[in-house]
């Protein structure tokens, strides 16, 4: 009689700290996870743009991939019942319940590792054994292949907003001068944030707080 296959599953997200676009949660199950370290899959931030985008098409070749994507504004209502944590560990859950593996390795999005695990493990409907930790996506091939799969479907996202919106947007991160130079113009022109900001991030209320000291500014000079 042959011995069941096992099926091993990795999930990583992307986007956790942008201002502006969605969470992206994925997930990936394959049978052999060394086959991806063959192929040279590694953590996507040690990667260059062209080959995220090379590996994540042999990835979604050869391996079962679930994706969770949590728009800005969905993001936003969810953040006035629950916590960013909260949030990720449903949508992990959620991408380990459609992958239906026999083992989950999470990149702990939260600073208690074993903790994140376990709240995730209590949310998947069926027996699963998870290892949850910090830099997973480094330790553990099948995890790197999940966080290659994240990082360009929000890459993915981001450059259609900007589409949509006809800016440069950047990354979306605070930390990139791009969107924040963009946020600010956008802000200037129309009055308000722009569409797909988190306007639940310190950062946009922030934003909103400069805007609001600006035009203060203005009506005194008057």
């Amino acid at each position: 009689m042959a011995e069941a296959k096992r099926m091993i599953c990795g999930v990583d997200e992307a986007g956790r700290g942008p201002v502006l676009g969605p969470l992206v949660v994925a997930g990936i199950s394959v049978e052999n996870p060394m086959w991806l370290s063959d192929i040279g899959v590694k953590d996507s931030k040690k990667l260059a743009p062209k080959r995220r985008e090379e590996l994540a098409g042999k990835i979604r070749q050869f391996c079962k991939v679930e994706v969770v994507q949590i728009a800005a504004a969905r993001l936003d209502a969810m953040m006035e019942e629950m916590t960013l944590n909260e949030i990720e560990i449903r949508a992990f859950a959620s991408a380990i319940e459609k992958l239906h593996p026999d083992e989950a390795y999470l990149d702990a999005a939260d600073t208690r590792e074993d903790y994140f695990g376990k709240e995730v493990g209590k949310l998947v409907p069926f027996s699963v054994k998870i290892v949850s930790e910090h830099k997973a996506d480094a330790n553990y091939p099948v995890v790197s292949g999940a966080s290659i799969i994240a990082k360009t479907v929000r890459d993915s996202e981001v450059r259609k907003i900007g589409d949509e919106l006809r800016e440069n947007v950047g990354s979306g991160y605070p930390s990139d001068p791009v969107t924040m130079a963009f946020m600010r113009r956008w802000m200037n022109r129309h009055g308000q944030l722009p569409p797909h900001t988190r306007k639940a991030w310190e950062t946009a209320e922030n934003l909103e707080n400069e805007k609001k000291i600006k035009n203060l500014d203005s009506f005194t000079k008057e």
